[in-house]
C-alpha cells in the first residue's frame, strides 16, 4: 500500500507543479506586458520632451536657409536691376555724346561718326561685351496693345 499512496502523492505533486508553472507563467507574461507599457510611455514622453527641445533650432535653420534663398534671389534681381541701369546709362552717354556732336553737314555724315564717337573705358567695353547678344539669341520683343478708351467717345464729324 505505500506503493500505491507514494504514487497518489506523486501525481498529486505533479499537478500542483503544473498549475502553479502555468500561474507563474501568467504572472510573468502579464509583468512582461506591463513593463513594456510604461517603457513605451516614458519613450514616448522622453521623445515629447527631445522634440520640444529640439523643434526650435530646427525651425531655426530651415527660416535661416529660407533667408538665405530669399536675400541671394533678391542680390540676382538687384545685380540685374543694376546692370540694366548700367546699360542704358551707357547708351544714354551715346546719345548724348552724338547728340553734342549735332549732324554733320555734306554727303559724308555717316563716316564721321566712327571718327567722332566718345572712346569707351575699359569698364564700359567689358560690361558691353559681356551683355551683347547676338541677333538670332536675342527674343523678339512683344507688341504691347494700348487702351485709348477712344471707343467709348462720340464720333463727331465737321461739315
Amino acid at each position: 500500500m505505500p506503493e500505491v499512496v507514494r504514487e497518489a502523492v506523486q501525481a498529486q505533486t505533479t499537478q500542483l507543479q503544473d498549475s502553479i508553472q502555468r500561474e507563474n507563467d501568467e504572472f510573468l507574461k502579464t509583468i512582461d506586458e506591463n513593463m513594456k507599457k510604461i517603457i513605451k510611455e516614458q519613450v514616448k514622453s522622453q521623445v515629447k520632451a527631445q522634440v520640444t527641445r529640439i523643434l526650435p533650432r530646427i525651425e531655426e535653420a530651415v527660416n535661416a536657409q529660407l533667408e538665405a534663398e530669399v536675400l541671394v534671389e533678391a542680390y540676382d534681381a538687384d545685380e540685374t536691376i543694376l546692370d540694366t541701369y548700367g546699360e542704358s546709362t551707357i547708351l544714354k552717354r551715346r546719345r548724348e555724346d552724338d547728340d553734342q556732336e549735332g549732324p554733320s553737314t555734306g554727303s559724308d555724315w555717316g563716316s564721321t561718326r566712327g571718327s567722332q564717337s566718345r572712346q569707351l573705358t575699359a569698364s564700359e567695353s567689358a560690361f558691353v561685351e559681356k551683355h551683347v547678344q547676338p541677333t538670332c539669341q536675342m527674343e523678339e520683343p512683344s507688341h504691347s496693345v494700348f487702351e485709348t478708351g477712344a471707343e467709348d467717345q462720340p464720333i463727331v464729324q465737321t461739315s
